[in-house]
């Protein structure tokens, strides 16, 4: 049986993104994006105030790395969540000042009518989890 990404592999997508960054994740940022799948790679773009951001998730092996222009500029090491719903789920910590590391976790889903949705989570070191970005694209 064909992976996702050997199906769609060279494809491309466009849409819509959703940004949150306010404390209570009430007010959401809107801007396309875009999406191409390659081999090993999920590669995106988006915009934030006007200016072009680019991310892109990479698997090598076991290792998976992800990289984003706007939250991730020198790139984290991930942990591919093989066991999750979706296509993928992957996720990391990353530090913040004066409290215990949080965690990251983005996720790539196939809804019924095919088109995509790339989610990013925010998660507390309490476990609440806040929204942070979706991302839906349509093939183009």
């Amino acid at each position: 049986m064909k992976s996702f990404f050997d199906i769609n592999k060279g494809s491309h997508w466009k849409g819509t993104s959703e940004l949150w960054t306010d404390p209570l994740g009430n007010e959401v940022y809107k801007e396309s994006c875009a999406l191409q799948i390659t081999t090993d790679a999920v590669c995106y773009t988006w915009i934030y105030e006007g200016k072009k951001q680019n991310g892109s998730i990479t698997w090598k092996g076991d290792h998976v790395h992800w990289v984003d222009t706007w939250h991730q500029t020198k790139g984290v090491d991930c942990e591919d969540i093989s066991t999750r719903w979706g296509i993928f789920t992957i996720e990391s910590t990353y530090q913040v000042p004066s409290s215990p590391d949080w965690g990251w976790r983005i996720k790539l889903s196939q809804r019924p009518d095919e088109s995509l949705v790339l989610q990013m989570t925010n998660i507390a070191p309490w476990g609440e989890e806040g929204r942070a970005v979706r991302m839906v694209f349509e093939k183009d």
